[in-house]
């Protein structure tokens, strides 16, 4: 399936049961990494992602965005502007809040061509940076966006409250 170009564009709601199933992925595999610090899938998690995805398909301040190759749905980006926060000791800014590739498609730029996208959104509205979090145990993402020009500024501390 490498032969057909890779198409970004912006996602419609004929994508949302695709982006569903994607978050869903996503919601498993950070479970995986860390079953107490991340949400436990639940059945109808690919529903409620749909349904989070589809509330912002037509925000002014997010983007969803598929990517698509031959017609078939095989990854998305999903980011927004943040404003300005004290309690995160940043100016406004813009974040990528999701970024998924179907296994089948990784290794062939299709992560790259979401996050640039998502990112050259972000420069048009103005913002003056583009941050995103990943799992620590993600070791693939994290040297895709270190190569990508995105570098380590926070890490997240997690502890369990009582026994």
């Amino acid at each position: 399936m490498t032969d057909a170009a890779i198409v970004i564009r912006r996602a419609e709601r004929r994508d949302l049961q695709a982006v569903g199933r994607m978050g869903a992925l996503l919601l498993r595999r950070h479970y995986d990494f860390d079953t107490r610090r991340f949400m436990a899938p639940l059945t109808g998690s690919e529903d409620g992602y749909a349904a989070f995805l589809g509330a912002q398909l037509h925000r002014d301040d997010a983007i969803v965005c598929v990517a698509e190759r031959a017609g078939t749905v095989v990854g998305y980006v999903y980011a927004g502007v943040e404003p300005l926060s004290w309690k995160e000791l940043r100016d406004e800014a813009g974040f990528i809040h999701d970024v998924y590739v179907d296994e089948d498609a990784r290794g062939q730029g299709v992560a790259t061509a979401l996050l640039e996208h998502a990112a050259a959104w972000l420069a048009d509205r103005g913002m003056p940076r583009v941050l995103l979090w990943t799992a620590a145990l993600n070791a693939a993402a994290r040297r895709l966006f270190t190569k990508l020009g995105f570098r380590q500024t926070m890490i997240e501390m997690t502890r369990e409250v009582g026994g």
